[in-house]
C-alpha cells in the first residue's frame, strides 16, 4: 500500500505554518505599535491594539462560514490556493499603510478574508484523504503548523526589528512573511489532486482511506447534490461543534496575540528576550498536540467506538488547562526569584497551549465523525466563525483589562488565566449535553 496521504498532510502542515506565521506578525510588533510617537512608535494604546486584533478575528469569523461554503463547491485544491494568495498579498500590503490604525484595520480585514479558508479546506482534505481512525492524528500534524508558524514568527519578527531598526524592521517583517506563501503554491499545484484522481496512490491505499465509511454515499463525497449550510443549523451535532469552538478558540487567540506582552510586563523582558520563551511554548505544544490526538486511535484499536473514544480523550484533555490557574502563583518573582519564576510560568502556559492544540485536533475530527464529507468544509466554516466570535470577545476584554490595570498588568492576566483554565471543561459539558450519544447524520 502506498502512503501518499501523508504527503498531503505535509502540504497542509506547511500551509498552516505560513498561515500562522503571517498572522503572528502583529503580536511581536505590539511594543513598536504601542511606543509613543516621540520614541518612534505609533503611539497606540492597549485598547487600540485590541481593536486591530479583534477586527481581524471578527472578519475572520464572519468569512469562515462563507469560505467553507465556497470550498465545498469549488473543491479544496483551488479553494486553498485562492485563500493563500489572498492572505499573502494583503500581508505584504500591510507594510505600506503607515501608522494609521484605521488603515491597518482595513488591510488586516482583507488579510482575514484570505486566512479564513485555510482550516475549512484543510479539514475537508483530511476527510477526503484519511480514514476516520487516522483523522485526529492527521489533523494534529497539520494543525501543528499553527505552532510552527508561531515559532518562526517568534524568531524572525523581533530579529527583523533588531537588524533593520524599528523604522524599517516592521515593514520587512510583513513583506518577508507574506512572500513565503507563494513558494508553497508551487508544491501545492504540483503534488495535490483528489485521491480518486491521483496517479501516486494505489488501489490498496484508496480502499484503506474508505475503510471506516459507514455508507456508499460517505465513500463517494463528490457525487451528491450540495447542501445548503442554512440547513446544517437544524442539527444538534452542529451546535455541539459550535459550542466547542466558541468556548475555546478565543483562548488560543489570547495566547497568540498577548503572550509576548505578558512576558514583557510580568518579567520586564525585552522584545529580543521574549523570542526563546514563546518559541518553546509553541514548540512544546506541537509534541503534546500530536500525542493527545493519538489517544483516540489507541482507544479505537482496543474496540471503543470512534465518537466515544473522541469524547473520552477530550474530557481528559480538558483537565490539563486547569494548570494555567497556577501561572501567576509560579510567576511571582518575589516568591520564586527572577531566575525561576519565568520558567515556571511559561511551563504552566505551555501545558495550556499543548492542551488546546490536542483539544482542537480532536474537536475538528468530531465533524468528520458525524457529518458526510460533502458538508465538512461548511460545518468547519460555521464552527470557526463561532470560534472567531469568541476570539473577538476575548481580545476586547483583554484590551480593556490591560488599560484598566495599566499599573498592575499582573491582575489583568490573572483574570484571563482563570478564563483560559475553565473554558475547556465548560465546552465539553455543553457538547456532551447536546450530543450525548454518537449519531452520524445520514439524511443530507
Amino acid at each position: 500500500m502506498t502512503n501518499y496521504r501523508w504527503v498531503i498532510c505535509a502540504l497542509l502542515f506547511f500551509s498552516t505554518t505560513v498561515n500562522y506565521m503571517d498572522r503572528q506578525v502583529i503580536s511581536y510588533l505590539k511594543p513598536f505599535f504601542c511606543t509613543s510617537h516621540e520614541l518612534g512608535g505609533f503611539g497606540w494604546t492597549n485598547s487600540q491594539f485590541s481593536y486591530l486584533t479583534s477586527s481581524f478575528t471578527g472578519v475572520y469569523a464572519a468569512m469562515t462560514i462563507f469560505a467553507g461554503w465556497f470550498i465545498d463547491r469549488i473543491g479544496t485544491k483551488l479553494g486553498l490556493a485562492l485563500s493563500l494568495i489572498t492572505w499573502s498579498i494583503f500581508g505584504i500590503v500591510n507594510a505600506f499603510v503607515g501608522g494609521l490604525l484605521s488603515a491597518h484595520i482595513i488591510v488586516r480585514s482583507f488579510f482575514a478574508i484570505g486566512e479564513a479558508g485555510n482550516f475549512p479546506a484543510s479539514i475537508k482534505t483530511v476527510a477526503e484523504w484519511f480514514p476516520k481512525r487516522e483523522r485526529a492524528l492527521a489533523t494534529a500534524i497539520f494543525n501543528g503548523g499553527s505552532n510552527a508558524g508561531a515559532m518562526v514568527a517568534a524568531l524572525l519578527v523581533p530579529s527583523f526589528v533588531v537588524w533593520f531598526g524599528t523604522e524599517h524592521g516592521w515593514k520587512i517583517a510583513y513583506i518577508a512573511t507574506g512572500a513565503v506563501g507563494f513558494l508553497w503554491l508551487i508544491f501545492w499545484f504540483w503534488l495535490y489532486n483528489p485521491p480518486s484522481k491521483h496517479r501516486s496512490i494505489s488501489k490498496a491505499e484508496l480502499n484503506y482511506i474508505h475503510i471506516d465509511d459507514e455508507s456508499v454515499s460517505e465513500a463517494q463525497p463528490g457525487d451528491q447534490a450540495k447542501v445548503s449550510w442554512l440547513r446544517l443549523f437544524e442539527y444538534r451535532q452542529l451546535w455541539a461543534f459550535f459550542a466547542g469552538k466558541f468556548m475555546t478558540d478565543g483562548i488560543w487567540w489570547f495566547y497568540l496575540f498577548w503572550l509576548p506582552d505578558y512576558l514583557t510586563k510580568q518579567f520586564n523582558m525585552s522584545q529580543k528576550g521574549v523570542r526563546l520563551p514563546t518559541f518553546l511554548v509553541y514548540g512544546i505544544s506541537i509534541v503534546g498536540s500530536i500525542y493527545g490526538s493519538s489517544i483516540p486511535l489507541k482507544l479505537i484499536k482496543r474496540g471503543m467506538p470512534v465518537y466515544k473514544a473522541r469524547m473520552t480523550t477530550m474530557f481528559i484533555i480538558a483537565l490539563f488547562p486547569l494548570a494555567v490557574l497556577a501561572t501567576q502563583y509560579f510567576g511571582n518573582v518575589n516568591r520564586f526569584g527572577l531566575q525561576w519564576a519565568p520558567i515556571l510560568a511559561v511551563a504552566m502556559i505551555s501545558i495550556g497551549c499543548t492542551a488546546h492544540q490536542a483539544w482542537s485536533a480532536n474537536l475538528f475530527t468530531t465533524v468528520s465523525d458525524m457529518f458526510p464529507k460533502k458538508t465538512i468544509a461548511s460545518v468547519i466554516g460555521i464552527g470557526t466563525m463561532a470560534g472567531g466570535i469568541g476570539g473577538v470577545i476575548i481580545q476586547l476584554i483583554q484590551g480593556k483589562l490591560r488599560d484598566a490595570f495599566v499599573q498592575t498588568p499582573q491582575t489583568a492576566y490573572f483574570i484571563m488565566f482563570v478564563v483560559c483554565a475553565l473554558s475547556y471543561m465548560i465546552a465539553w459539558c455543553m457538547m456532551k449535553a447536546l450530543v450525548p450519544q454518537h449519531k452520524p447524520i445520514t439524511d443530507l
